[in-house]
């Protein structure tokens, strides 16, 4: 699955103008994991990443390419929540470097739960609001929790260790952003970017039909590498059967 490469691609080379800390890998989260998400009220605060007015972004990208996304990784870019003192941007992105996913009618859905494990993550004291629509990701830390020691190594930690119970992640390298980079807006048009490949590959696995000139995700087909050669190797298939 090599379809988000490029976007793997240039948000790391984005992301190399500006230093970062690498945080440790551990196996095991020392922090209290809820069931569902809490209600931190404004008053319990003690800041808020990617509030309304300020930016914010998410995405999550999957690759088979070797060496692309050799080891598991915590980047963060701008303080940690330990050294915040008021409201900041945000982003979290997720690079995953996966098995081959053999069956492509498995693709999509296998791309999606990988997805959807960020609902599975809910550390006390960090709340979170995310937007599909608009690609945001809000978090509300409580007092609480900074009073208790939560930072971006036990969040990051609880990523990975989430995501690798998936026999199907080899490695995970999450990224944390705090700062108020230029690139924000670019970042935002990568997420659209990867929702708009994922829509893609979910339509040719499941409409065989090659009328390409009608299809409205042609654009998507043409600017992707590998995604006009999936869709006649689809739909090829489907004839042999």
């Amino acid at each position: 699955m090599e379809l988000y490469n490029n976007i793997i691609m240039h948000t790391l080379e984005i992301l190399s103008a500006y230093t970062s800390k690498k945080l440790k890998v551990c196996d095991e989260v020392n922090w209290e994991m809820c069931p569902k998400n809490e209600l931190i009220l404004s008053r319990d605060a003690a800041f808020e990443l990617g509030a309304n007015r300020l930016p914010s972004v998410n995405y999550s990208c999957v690759t088979t390419s070797k060496g692309l996304i050799e080891d598991d990784e915590i980047l963060l870019y701008g303080p940690d929540l330990n050294e915040i003192k008021g409201d900041v941007p945000f982003a979290r992105i997720v690079l995953l470097s996966i098995n081959d996913l053999g069956d492509n009618d498995k693709a999509y859905r296998s791309i999606k739960n990988l997805e959807y494990v960020k609902y599975d993550i809910i550390p006390k004291g960090y709340m979170i609001r995310a937007s599909s629509f608009d690609k945001r990701e809000q978090v509300r830390v409580s007092k609480e929790a900074i009073a208790r020691g939560i930072n971006f190594e036990v969040i990051g930690n609880a990523y990975i260790n989430k995501l690798k119970e998936d026999k199907l992640v080899n490695a995970v390298h999450i990224i944390f952003i705090t700062q108020n980079i230029a690139n924000f807006k670019k970042l935002t048009e990568y997420a659209n970017k990867v929702d708009e490949i994922t829509q893609t590959l979910n339509h040719v696995l499941n409409d065989m039909t090659l009328n390409c000139q009608s299809c409205n995700l042609k654009p998507i087909c043409d600017e992707v590498e590998g995604m006009r050669e999936l869709h006649f190797k689809t739909a090829k298939s489907s004839k042999t059967i």
